[in-house]
């Protein structure tokens, strides 16, 4: 979950931290540091070009968006696909989001069925990988893929859910991508093109189907051996 950062340290420092944090962030999201790996200040602070204290503050917030772990004693590292957390997270998930899938459907109006479809077309048109970037998901792709998901629930017209939805989102952004690297087969368009479907022909019990299995597939994908 993304923290609000406060800090007291000098504008410069604060400019710096915040490159680094950006670096940090992309370079775990992009799979450049393996699952469990440290993530060593003195090693970061020397390729990058900073002190110690501009990188402690970045792991600090690297930490708050639970992209790593702050470990008693060990230092900082990424968390590992056995982290109970990637499980819980979507328990939550599976618990919640087809009870607002529900009441969207069922509340929805037309506006929403054209944002549904127009958040679909754009997820469906925006390439998921770009191979000169790495093999996990591009930043462009991710946010295409977030706004489908969020406007499916938008109709329900609760904002302390969607808050819910927002949160739990950005928790399991890491293990989504883990996800899909570990099972590069899956027919993700597809499952989206049916939750669209269903959505807006108001079969919620399918929507919901759909949802559950979607949910239960990326979840499942980090507890198979690779």
């Amino acid at each position: 979950m993304t923290q609000t950062f406060h800090s007291s340290a000098p504008p410069g420092r604060l400019m710096l931290s915040e490159q680094v944090y950006a670096h940090l962030r992309d370079a775990i999201m992009r799979g450049d540091y393996a699952p469990g790996a440290p993530l060593k200040p003195q090693d970061l602070a020397r390729e990058q070009g900073v002190s110690l204290a501009v990188v402690r503050e970045a792991l600090v917030r690297v930490v708050g968006d639970g992209l790593a772990d702050r470990l008693p004693n060990r230092g900082f590292a990424v968390p590992s696909f056995s982290d109970r957390r990637w499980q819980e997270i979507a328990e939550a998930r599976r618990t919640i989001e087809p009870a607002v899938l529900r009441m969207s459907i069922e509340r929805g109006d037309v506006e929403w069925e054209a944002r549904v479809r127009a958040s679909h077309h754009r997820l469906v048109r925006t390439p998921p990988f770009e191979p000169e970037k790495g093999e996990y998901y591009t930043a462009a792709w991710a946010e295409a893929h977030r706004t489908f998901h969020r406007t499916l629930l938008e109709g329900c017209g609760n904002h302390a859910l969607l808050e819910t939805f927002d949160r739990l989102w950005t928790a399991s952004e890491l293990a989504r991508r883990w996800s899909a690297h570990r099972n590069p087969g899956r027919d993700g368009v597809q499952e989206h093109r049916a939750l669209e479907e269903a959505a807006l022909a108001r079969d919620a019990d399918t929507a919901v189907a759909v949802l559950n299995q979607h949910l239960t597939l990326t979840a499942a994908a980090l507890t198979e051996q690779p």
